[in-house]
């Protein structure tokens, strides 16, 4: 293990800083580079624990009651400490890799704080992952340790058991009867009675801090490795480019395995003094609004786009007057937002703001908690039109850009220069220039330090001078990024997971049922499949339930592709692609946009009855 300190101060151990910090105490802040507020993630956490020990730093809903229990930073670093010396007890050593398989909530931030204040590695596990793609990720990264839930994550991983042989422990919230693997135990147990010193490892900022995997064009998942100033500085060049305002919270409920999540909703919150207030689902988000009132949120598109219906199928129940009221409101709120951004004039209709305001937006923002300062959109394209109700509505939504390879954000929008068809202008210390073919680089401090075990990739995404090829295709206008294009084909879903459609595609032609087949799912909840049959098996497939039958026949065919790389829909299609009716390129390759407009009305049929 490295290096621990204890030096104690109010029973808490940290790293002496003396530096300025962004607290809520009134007082004007400096503006500290990374390295003034501390070097690593862990002293993140103990500066900020020294600096506001009684500020709320956590809410969390607990018990079948529904109950909302706070947590103030100087129980968080209480509760840490406990962590820490229960992974101490493990034997484990400074660059052990340990895993989080949990939905948000403040046991993620104890084992995660508890590790990197050692100087452990984390590695963070999507909680719906299929089985099979969670032991490849234990194995390739070499996990000692994994924290999990309860009994259905015990169920998955039950599958996989004899694949989980690098793993010493399983760490379980829940208490689970019975248990048949005996590396299993609940943390009640493994956490013990005592109350330890919290510590802090002497930790080099440029080491590996966590490994995050995400999809690469073979199916297999790559191991983003990423130091603790890669995602520190991130967090801080965002942080310079948002106005929290006074008493922030944010309300979190992309899961922090997702690299925008963990850095803007937890880091960068933590650095800017807000409370993190955990929403309890998807499903009851719209009641988490109304019961935290945040002022921020971190979004993917497809949150913003389920708000969106539910406004338009409630004002299609509405009279026309109010389907009229709500559309001028809408185009006055953005005519007010372009004189604001200096991009038009001053008109009368101006005039009629405060009252469509009191009468339309504030009713419509008060489903949202009613006190959103700003909204952050990234992972995936916001719609325009989309875009325009939100901020025409009076909330101001900043699109950014970023990947997980640079720790993630890119660019972004700002409040008062925010061009929402753009995903904003570069980070303090971000280089963007356009390369060959139009494809986006990026140099900057938050990019990574590789993928792990994986050099001929990395080779491939980061050139000898440090420029990160993002394959994405872009201009640049007036300081603003657009994105345009991609190199390579790869879908975006609304929620933000990227897939490779070629991969599936390739996949899935290895049966002998599928002469082609097309997927689909651009900036949608899921994917979809277009499929030419073979005509030689359409008597071995039959007729009765096709598409439900086609759908689990996929399943086996994409079982090298991670868990969220499924398809749920399918249509089939009756002529096949070819040269002739200008579908196939001449060396027969798809033509994928031109697939999809010639059967726009089957791919909107796999979507109907899904925003």
């Amino acid at each position: 293990m490295a290096n621990v300190l204890k030096q104690t101060v109010g029973g808490l151990s940290y790293r002496a800083q003396d530096n300025p910090w962004t607290d809520r105490s009134g007082s004007t802040p400096q503006d500290p580079s990374p390295s003034q507020l501390a070097d690593t993630l862990g002293g993140l956490f103990l500066e900020r624990i020294r600096r506001t020990p009684h500020q709320v730093a956590y809410r969390e809903c607990v018990g079948s009651d529904s109950h909302w229990e706070d947590s103030t930073w100087q129980q968080m670093g209480n509760e840490v400490a406990r962590w820490q010396h229960a992974l101490l007890r493990e034997g484990l050593v400074a660059g052990d890799r340990v895993a989080i398989m949990l939905r948000n909530c403040r046991a993620w931030v104890y084992l995660d704080q508890a590790a990197l204040t050692l100087g452990l590695v984390v590695v963070p596990l999507y909680c719906s992952d299929r089985a099979d793609n969670l032991a490849y990720i234990c194995n390739d990264a070499e996990v000692r340790l994994i924290l999990i839930e309860g009994d259905e994550h015990c169920r998955v991983l039950e599958t996989v058991k004899a694949e989980l042989s690098q793993v010493r422990r399983l760490v379980s919230l829940k208490r689970i009867d019975n248990p048949s693997d005996d590396r299993l135990v609940c943390a009640e147990t493994w956490l013990g009675d005592d109350q330890p010193d919290l510590l802090l490892a002497d930790v080099d900022p440029e080491s590996l801090a966590t490994i995050v995997y995400t999809s690469g064009t073979t199916g297999k998942p790559k191991g983003v490795m990423l130091s603790h100033h890669n995602v520190l500085w991130n967090a801080h060049a965002a942080l310079q480019c948002v106005e929290l305002g006074d008493d922030p919270v944010f309300l979190s409920f992309l899961p922090l395995s997702h690299t925008f999540e963990r850095t803007i909703g937890y880091y960068l919150s933590m650095m800017g003094g807000a409370t993190v207030a955990y929403s309890r689902s998807i499903a009851q988000l719209g009641e988490d609004l109304i019961l935290i009132e945040p002022t921020a949120m971190v979004s993917v598109p497809r949150i913003f786009e389920r708000v969106y219906a539910k406004i338009i199928a409630g004002l299609e129940k509405k009279p026309a007057f109010a389907r009229r009221l709500f559309e001028l409101t809408v185009s006055v709120g953005w005519q007010r937002f372009e004189y604001h951004q200096q991009r038009c004039r001053w008109s009368p209709s101006l005039l009629l703001w405060p009252v469509l305001k009191r009468l339309v937006a504030d009713k419509v923002m008060a489903r949202m908690g009613g006190h959103m300062r700003f909204a952050i959109a990234g992972g995936a394209a916001l719609s325009p039109a989309i875009a325009r109700t939100f901020i025409g509505l009076g909330l101001p939504v900043l699109q950014g850009y970023g990947l997980t390879e640079t720790s993630p954000v890119l660019s972004v929008n700002r409040k008062y220069s925010n061009v929402p068809a753009s995903v904003g202008e570069a980070l303090p210390d971000v280089e963007l220039r356009i390369g060959d073919n139009k494809e986006l680089l990026a140099r900057s401090p938050g990019v990574m330090m590789g993928y792990w075990n994986n050099r001929q990739a990395t080779n491939d995404v980061i050139d000898e001078d440090g420029w990160l090829h993002t394959g994405d295709q872009a201009e640049i206008r007036s300081g603003h990024v657009h994105i345009t294009g991609r190199l390579k084909e790869i879908i975006v879903l609304a929620n933000g997971e990227k897939v490779p459609p070629a991969d599936m595609e390739i996949s899935i032609c290895l049966d002998s049922w599928f002469e082609q087949v097309l997927v689909v799912g651009e900036g949608k909840p899921y994917l979809g499949a277009l499929l030419v049959l073979n005509p030689e098996k359409l008597d071995e497939i039959g007729v009765t339930d096709v598409p439900e039958k086609l759908v689990q026949r996929l399943i086996p065919l994409l079982n090298s592709f991670p868990g969220y790389a499924k398809i749920r829909r399918v249509a089939v299609v009756d002529d096949p692609w070819t040269i002739e009716n200008e579908l196939l390129t001449p060396t027969l390759k798809l033509k994928r946009q031109r697939i999809i407009e010639h059967h726009q009305s089957l791919v909107d049929d796999l979507y109907s009855g899904h925003c």
